[in-house]
């Protein structure tokens, strides 16, 4: 038989035989581009549900600095979500109080204005966080506060509403933050006027006397705030 080797028919085999390997190749790489297209859109898919954060991985329309302005602000949304709770969960432990009423002091105090620290303390002195509790001259609920107090800070606020932990809690925090401002920031003599009234302690600080009772020295033993949070 007649060698074809280097011939025309031979180089037109060769030809066809690389064509048809980079085609072969050329379609390997085509599926192997294809699957790892997929893959990638399917870890972005997964990603966008895995994340904790809103904002878009790919073809957002947004500026990445947008997107990162989003993801930090998310960020520092769970950290501050994070310390109130950890910060709650230390009230409960210290002062041996279900969560959820630890939640209620330190939600309500902030709200307020008032250093959730000094919430605490001013409401375990007054009623030792029973809600029921009652005193001899008619203060009522968490802070100890009068039917006649709360209507001036609470409209409608009556007796019964003052068991309601978190109108009492609001009307006794709001009380506290009226007189720490009244008397210029002076915390132990805002403390004295919620404990004993104003006339008592105008009038001992009118006689040049000293108002104190030891309530201010109970309640601040430890504490290094000012009372407020502004």
């Amino acid at each position: 038989m007649k060698q074809t080797r280097r011939t025309y028919v031979h180089r037109g085999d060769a030809a066809r035989r690389r064509a048809r390997i980079k085609n072969a190749l050329l379609g390997a790489a085509f599926l192997v581009a294809v699957g790892l297209l997929v893959r990638s859109h399917r870890g972005v898919d997964e990603a966008r549900a895995a994340s904790p954060f809103s904002f878009a991985l790919s073809g957002d329309s947004r500026s990445l600095d947008e997107q990162l302005g989003e993801a930090k602000g998310e960020l520092e949304l769970t950290r501050n979500q994070l310390d109130r709770a950890n910060k709650i969960i230390a009230y409960s432990t210290k002062y041996q109080i279900a969560a959820d009423l630890a939640t209620s002091v330190y939600d309500v105090a902030m709200a307020e204005g008032i250093e959730p620290d000094l919430g605490f303390r001013l409401v375990r002195l007054e009623s030792e966080f029973n809600e029921r509790a009652t005193s001899p001259v008619g203060a009522v609920g968490l802070t100890q506060v009068m039917p006649a107090t709360a209507q001036y800070f609470v409209k409608g606020a009556t007796r019964e509403k003052l068991y309601d932990r978190e109108t009492n809690l609001r009307v006794g925090f709001r009380y506290l933050r009226t007189l720490i401002r009244e008397y210029k920031g002076n915390l132990k003599i805002a403390l004295l006027v919620y404990n004993r009234g104003p006339a008592a302690v105008d009038a001992a600080l009118g006689m040049g006397l000293d108002p104190a009772n030891g309530y201010d020295r109970i309640v601040m033993k430890g504490y290094h705030g000012r009372g407020t949070v502004d």
